[in-house]
């Protein structure tokens, strides 16, 4: 049998933090489900750029890198390989929200246009999602949100588990026939304990992109040594300057001899040391590879395959690519139905809180005055304090005002 004090208190909790962030869970919800739909929307606006018509010999990849270099305000980066006739060589400079690509047409030997990621309306969605449109501030809220969700599913877990009268049924009932109120108390209750193993996989998929925990996360990557190599993008890694030269179009040949599955990118030369770097761009993460080619001999320097990155790293970029659903079909349905099931889960909570709300106060559940917050609890919450700082800033501020508004009742009833 479950504590009733303490199925209580975390009633209360639940409740509380529920109330707060339900307004913001939806929204992330909804804005989640839609950034997936992110390559749909826009290959038909990027098909006339990234799309060209097959006519005779294609001109040379160092021509075209030519070309693209003149529409670019800093030197391109890096190239990717066409992987079919009719298709635009792209050219990349700067990364994430930063990057924009250049277009070049092999055949005509023209720039067919030019893509960059924040002027695209998923870049908005994107942003509504991960900020909430207010910048570092925006993505601060966000983070706060994403720690106390985790204690909601905590929380919600331990309320909703079924004693033993209940037993296997219990995981599975919903009263239809008992009013809305037990309905939609029913629905949120059930479907919120199914997806909940869900949201946390997609929680721990996000949280790496936030301020405070992903910056305390990055840290630990490096005081561990369990990120990438630090030669993973090519730091350290040098070209022997010599008066030879290994052309772009000689690096793109010997990178199709390697077979590396999934988008084939090549890093080009930055400065007269740097190296061409011959790697490709895949979700079935272990299949990664990154090859360093010296840019005047063409002889490789080094190679880097997945497991040479550090198992947090592996595990993050795992959990990141889930959330975005790119394992494939399934892992797209799987974030969509989520999403959908996420919303949903939330709407049927509000209305079944709307459906027993008394007139004239919150509703807050009552924990017996008696209760007293065992170590074990107090352990619990430091040790989610320490792992989500955000959380523990704002648990510890809730604490600090409860204590204040008992000594304000205190001295009330002195008076």
């Amino acid at each position: 049998m479950k504590n009733r004090k303490l199925n209580q208190w975390f009633w209360k909790w639940h409740f509380i933090a529920g109330l707060v962030s339900l307004p913001f869970v939806i929204l992330l919800a909804i804005t989640g489900g839609v950034y997936l739909f992110k390559d749909n929307y826009d290959a038909p606006k990027q098909k006339h750029i990234k799309e060209v018509k097959v006519e005779g010999e294609a001109v040379s990849f160092q021509e075209q890198l030519g070309l693209a270099k003149a529409e670019f305000k800093k030197q391109p980066t890096a190239m990717v390989v066409p992987s079919s006739p009719n298709q635009a060589t792209e050219f990349v400079s700067g990364r994430f929200s930063h990057k924009q690509s250049v277009y070049v047409n092999p055949y005509k030997g023209g720039v067919t246009g030019k893509i960059s990621p924040k002027d695209s309306d998923m870049h908005t969605v994107r942003k509504l999602h991960g900020e909430l449109l207010l910048g570092k501030f925006g993505t601060k809220i966000v983070e706060l949100i994403a720690c106390w969700m985790v204690v909601l599913i905590i929380t919600g877990i331990y309320v909703f588990w079924p004693s033993k009268k209940a037993g296997l049924k219990g995981f599975f009932s919903i009263r239809f026939k008992q009013g809305k109120r037990t309905l939609f108390r029913d629905l949120h209750t059930v479907l919120g304990f199914w997806i909940s193993v869900l949201l946390l996989m997609t929680l721990a998929g996000g949280l790496p992109w936030t301020d405070v925990f992903g910056g305390n996360f990055k840290a630990i990557q490096d005081l561990t040594n369990t990120g990438f190599p630090r030669t993973w993008n090519g730091r350290g890694v040098n070209s022997t300057v010599s008066n030879s030269i290994f052309s772009l179009d000689e690096a793109v040949a010997l990178a199709k001899t390697k077979d590396l599955k999934g988008e084939l990118h090549i890093g080009l030369p930055q400065g007269p040391q740097g190296v061409y770097i011959i790697y490709n761009e895949t979700f079935d993460l272990d299949q990664q590879q990154r090859l360093y080619i010296d840019q005047y001999s063409g002889k490789q320097i080094m190679h880097h395959k997945w497991e040479d990155v550090g198992i947090l790293m592996r595990g993050r970029m795992w959990f990141m690519a889930f959330h975005q659903g790119q394992f494939g079909t399934w892992n797209f349905v799987l974030m969509l139905t989520v999403a959908v099931l996420l919303a949903f889960v939330c709407i049927a909570a509000l209305v079944s809180y709307l459906k027993r709300k008394p007139e004239g106060n919150w509703g807050t559940p009552k924990v017996p005055s008696k209760f007293k917050v065992g170590y074990g609890l107090v352990a619990l919450v430091c040790l989610l304090g320490i792992l989500f700082p955000l959380f523990g800033a704002s648990a510890l501020l809730i604490f600090i005002v409860e204590q204040l508004k008992k000594k304000f009742k205190v001295k009330q009833q002195m008076a």
